[in-house]
C-alpha cells in the first residue's frame, strides 16, 4: 500500500494518510470554554508527531477539550482507519463528521490510550456512534468513511486534570 502525504498537517513522516484526501493544515480548538467552562488545551506538530495537551477542569459545568481538523475523504474507497497514539492512560474519542458544520452531529467511537505506550488502534465504520453535544442520537445511520469532512479528538467524561495525546500517524485504509 502506498502512503501520500497530503498537506503540511500531514507532511512530518508521522502522520499519513493512505489516500488523496484534502487535509486542511490546521487543527482548531474546541474547549468546553464555548458553554462557559474553564478546560482549556493546546496542540502542536511535532516533527514526529501531533501533541494535544491541556487541562480539564469541571468548573462552571464544563468538562471537555477537543481538536479538529477539515479534510475530504471523498472517493477514496476507505473501510478503515488506523490510529498509532501514545497517551496518558485516560480514554479518549476520534470524532468524525460528514457535514461542515462545526457544531453538528459527530460519529464518535471512545478509545483507551496505555501511559507512555505507543499503540495502533483501528477502527471500521461500525465502531462509530452518532451523537450530538454528548447525547447519542435515536437515528444511527453507519457512517462512511468517504465522506469525512472533518476528523478529531475528545477528552471528556468527567476525567478531570492534566491530559496528554501524541498522535503519530492517522491512516485512511483500503
Amino acid at each position: 500500500m502506498t502512503t501520500k502525504q497530503l498537506s503540511s498537517l500531514f507532511i512530518f513522516n508521522a502522520l499519513l494518510l493512505s489516500t488523496e484526501a484534502n487535509a486542511d493544515q490546521r487543527w482548531y480548538v474546541v474547549n468546553d470554554s464555548v458553554m462557559g467552562g474553564m478546560s482549556n488545551s493546546q496542540v502542536v506538530q511535532t516533527q514526529d508527531s501531533l501533541v494535544f495537551t491541556g487541562n480539564v477542569s469541571l468548573d462552571n459545568n464544563g468538562g471537555f477539550a477537543s481538536i479538529r481538523t477539515e479534510l475530504n475523504t471523498q472517493s477514496q474507497n476507505t473501510k478503515g482507519i488506523t490510529l498509532r497514539v501514545k497517551g496518558d492512560g485516560q480514554t479518549y474519542q476520534l470524532r468524525l463528521r460528514t457535514t461542515d458544520y462545526l457544531d453538528g452531529a459527530a460519529y464518535t467511537h471512545s478509545f483507551k490510550t496505555v501511559k507512555n505506550e505507543w499503540v495502533n488502534i483501528n477502527f471500521i465504520p461500525s465502531d462509530f456512534t452518532l451523537t450530538f453535544r454528548g447525547r447519542v442520537l435515536d437515528q444511527q445511520p453507519t457512517i462512511d468513511f468517504n465522506d469525512i469532512k472533518q476528523l478529531g479528538f475528545m477528552i471528556a467524561g468527567k476525567q478531570e486534570g492534566k491530559f496528554k495525546l501524541e498522535v503519530s500517524k492517522i491512516q485512511f485504509r483500503p
